[in-house]
């Protein structure tokens, strides 16, 4: 539960600085990074590269600018990139990469999986005409709401992908979920990826920042793409040294979020009137369809219990984290159990499974 009281189940990005992270701020080694000259952010740059198997890495502010300066290092304007429509990078990250880089994003309709189609990602690479953008890079993204997708699978996008001399750009905003959950190791995970970002405010709880990673040379385009973003700070290590003990404390006790957020779905599973994704539970997250005429009156009980959820309708996205305890979990159950057998509820019909919102 966090320092509040609150049970806050909308996202893990709501998570506050651990206490081994706020005592890491006060005596971090700081310098100005715009001069390449903070120790504590080169430190962490060097530790998220090593652990993915990469030469360098770049501290950025967040996932979106990370994800875009990405696409800004691999392509040139009026360049194609290939993505699927409901990817954080096409979906919700406010066509930065077209207003801003000038790029043609090229979306495929989106599985539930998460597993683009290897047919349908060859037939979106553009031939050599002038009538078209050239395609230059695939982008993926693992895991994709909550569900890992296989490294073999992966592996085969990117093998596609390189065969037609195109690069590969991995959104890994919750990467160490994902290899949590498929039980492979970070550099496995990104052996044939050309570049990746790792979001450190969501799964690994720290208050901001992402980390870019890749080649020497692709680092060095992003760090001038960075600054032309707005994104040079001045003493980041403030910043990083979160980042630094978030790779060593929070990515061991990620399965304690996968446990609890399985528990979450199996109770949730026994209540009439409500349809739980069967990708729930795989990472931190459950998807839960309630009845339209519910939602509304359901968000209020849970929230006069002290449970706070997202606004998304009809499928709830329920993500645990760091300040979510297996106790917590109990206390929602009970919180749902006892909405729906006081006969609150006036529907017990959930219909549609439909993809959650958001970050």
């Amino acid at each position: 539960m966090s320092e509040s009281g609150l049970i806050d189940l909308r996202s893990d990005t709501v998570t506050l600085p651990s206490a081994a992270m706020m005592e890491a701020v006060a005596s971090a080694e700081l310098g100005d990074d715009v001069y390449g000259g903070d120790p504590t952010v080169r430190r962490l740059e060097e530790a998220m590269a090593e652990r993915l198997g990469k030469e360098a890495g770049l501290f950025v502010t967040s996932g979106t600018q990370s994800n875009l300066t990405a696409l800004m290092s691999h392509l040139g304007r009026g360049e194609e990139f290939i993505c699927a429509d409901q990817f954080h990078v096409f979906k919700y990250e406010a066509c930065g990469s077209a207003v801003l880089g000038g790029l043609a994003p090229h979306p495929l309709p989106t599985p539930e999986d998460g597993r683009l189609d290897p047919h349908a990602v060859a037939a979106a690479i553009r031939p050599d005409d002038p009538h078209h953008p050239v395609t230059r890079l695939l982008c993926l993204e693992n895991a994709f709401n909550g569900i890992p997708v296989a490294v073999d699978h992966q592996d085969a996008l990117a093998d596609l992908a390189h065969e037609h001399g195109l690069e590969v750009h991995l959104d890994g905003a919750r990467l160490f979920n994902a290899c949590t959950a498929l039980d492979v190791s970070p550099t496995r995970l990104c052996e044939k990826i050309d570049s990746v970002s790792v979001c450190l405010s969501k799964g690994l709880g720290a208050p901001v920042g992402s980390v870019l990673c890749g080649t020497s040379a692709f680092i060095g385009r992003g760090r001038r793409i960075r600054k032309m973003l707005g994104g040079g700070l001045r003493q980041a290590g403030i910043l990083a040294a979160c980042g630094l003990v978030a790779l060593e404390q929070e990515v061991p006790r990620l399965a304690e979020d996968h446990d609890n957020a399985r528990r979450l779905a199996e109770g949730l599973r026994d209540i009439d009137g409500l349809l739980v994704s069967r990708h729930s539970g795989l990472t931190n997250m459950v998807f839960v369809t309630v009845g339209e005429s519910d939602h509304a009156e359901l968000r209020r009980h849970l929230r006069s219990q002290g449970i706070v959820t997202g606004s998304q309708k009809p499928t709830m996205r329920l993500v645990t984290h760091r300040d979510v305890s297996a106790a917590d979990i109990e206390r929602v159950l009970a919180a749902f159990h006892g909405f729906y057998a006081a006969g609150t509820s006036a529907s017990h019909a959930a219909r549609d499974e439909v993809a959650p919102q958001g970050s």
